[in-house]
Formats: structure tokens, sequence, C-alpha cells
């Protein structure tokens, strides 16, 4: 697939391919077509017989050419499933596009620190799990790394520690760089109950802004019903692109808990 792209992807050898859809011909007749000199025309049909989309037909004196459609039906096949596949998750570009927006729209309120002090987020989700599954998912290390950092993501320390003063941790890094943040636990009651803090730090440590979560586990028919409550300080003017993405980076990673859990439930059923 990847030679055939490539044999496609010049525009002599496209308009060539087009000729050739319409009859076979001749070197000569698709030089003059094309207006290219006879050795680059013949140039390019050896790339395209290399990649399997021409045939050529010695006779006598002439070569003519004719098009193979069975390479390209092959070739229309491979774009058709990644069609489909860009179809499956266009949401994960509509999701670029309103973080965009929000970053347009916090870059212009954002003129000095503390700008979005006491802002809240709120977010309500009906989990098909019991509520000791759920927390577990929360307090435990490695089910925590499984569902909060984003997928492309190496986790490098991960964990709250269920009681008032334990570390709340967040670490990870890509190719791009690392992403840290460091806070504490105030509150844990387990399984109902849990409320720390985390800053979102810089490569020096100094705070972007903290986040004070507040989580509420509720038994309901089906599962559990998490309500989790956030409100920010210290936000600073670099904080801009954090802030902004919380709506939907939240909305995200709740969706990985979700699934997540699904997934352990159809895995013992």
């Amino acid at each position: 697939m990847e030679q055939i792209a490539a044999a496609l992807g010049d525009g002599a050898r496209w308009r060539i391919v087009e000729l050739l859809a319409e009859r076979p011909r001749s070197v000569g007749e698709l030089a003059e077509l094309t207006g290219l000199r006879q050795p680059q025309t013949t140039k390019h049909l050896q790339t395209l017989a290399r990649a399997g989309l021409v045939t050529v037909f010695p006779l006598g004196q002439r070569r003519v050419y004719a098009v193979e459609a069975a390479p390209l039906k092959d070739f229309e096949g491979c774009l058709g499933a990644l069609i489909a596949t860009i179809e499956a998750n266009e949401g994960e570009r509509d999701v670029l596009a309103r973080y965009q927006a929000a970053i347009g729209a916090d870059s212009a309120a954002a003129k000095q620190d503390r700008w979005a002090d006491g802002r809240m987020f709120s977010f309500d989700r009906l989990l098909v799990a019991p509520r000791a599954d759920v927390w577990r998912h929360w307090i435990e290390p490695g089910l925590l790394a499984s569902w909060w950092a984003p997928p492309s993501m190496t986790v490098t320390d991960c964990v709250i520690e269920p009681w008032p003063g334990g570390r709340a941790v967040l670490d990870y890094r890509d190719a791009e760089g690392r992403y840290r943040s460091a806070g504490e636990v105030r509150a844990a009651t387990e399984p109902g109950h849990l409320e720390f803090d985390l800053s979102v730090l810089d490569a020096k440590g100094e705070v972007f802004f903290t986040g004070h979560y507040d989580l509420n586990f509720t038994e309901a028919p089906g599962g559990t019903r998490l309500r989790l409550d956030l409100r920010v300080t210290e936000t600073t003017v670099e904080a801009v692109p954090f802030i902004a993405g919380i709506e939907t980076g939240w909305g995200q990673v709740l969706d990985n808990l979700a699934a997540r859990l699904t997934q352990e439930k159809d895995r013992t059923t």
C-alpha cells in the first residue's frame, strides 16, 4: 500500500493513470498528452509498474501500457477502512476544537494571576460497579494509573493515599515532556468520600494552579453514583491551557474510568 500511495502521490503519474483508465496508450501518446518528455514519461511508467499499477505490452517497436484495477481496488479498501476509522473517532477531533476554543476564551480573561480563583467544576457519573470497586480504582495505584492518565502517556507515579495527610500525586511523561501534579489528601472515608488537593507544577516545581477535589460515592440502582466537585485556586496566567482543559479533560478521564469498570464487569460475568 505504501508503494502504491507513493506512486500515485505524484501529479504527473496520477494524470498518466487517469489517461490509462480510458484505454491503453503508448509511451509516445502519453508523453504528448501530459506535456512531458518521453524519457520522463518512461520513468513515471516504470515507477507505476513497480507498484503493480500498470502493465507494459511490448508490441514490436511500440510499448503500450495498460492500467491494472486490482491494486487500486485494494488501495480503495484500505482508504475505506481508514475513512471508517476516522469517522468512528471524529469525536476526538471535536474535543480538540472545543479545547482550542476554551483556550481562546480563557486567554482573553487571564490578564493577571488569580484570574480563575474560585472557579467551580462538577461532574456526575453513574458507574456500573459497587462502591467498593469504584473506591479501589481511586486509591490503589495500579488501578488509578490505568484510567487517570491519558493512554498515550507513561505513568511514573500515581497515588492517592486514603488518609488525612496522605500523598496525592500524578506524574507522567511522553516524548514532549513531563507532567507533574502533587498535593495532599484532606479527608477519606471508605468507601463514600474522598477529598484532596492537587497542584499542577511546572518544570521548576512552581504551581500553575491548585485543584481542590471533593468526591462522593453513593450507592445507586445499577451501580455507584460518583459526584466530583472541583474548585481551582492559585491560578497563574500560565495556567490557561490547564484551566481551559478541565471540562473536556475530566470528562474524558471519567469516561476512561467508566470503560475500565465496564470491562472488569464483563470479564467477571
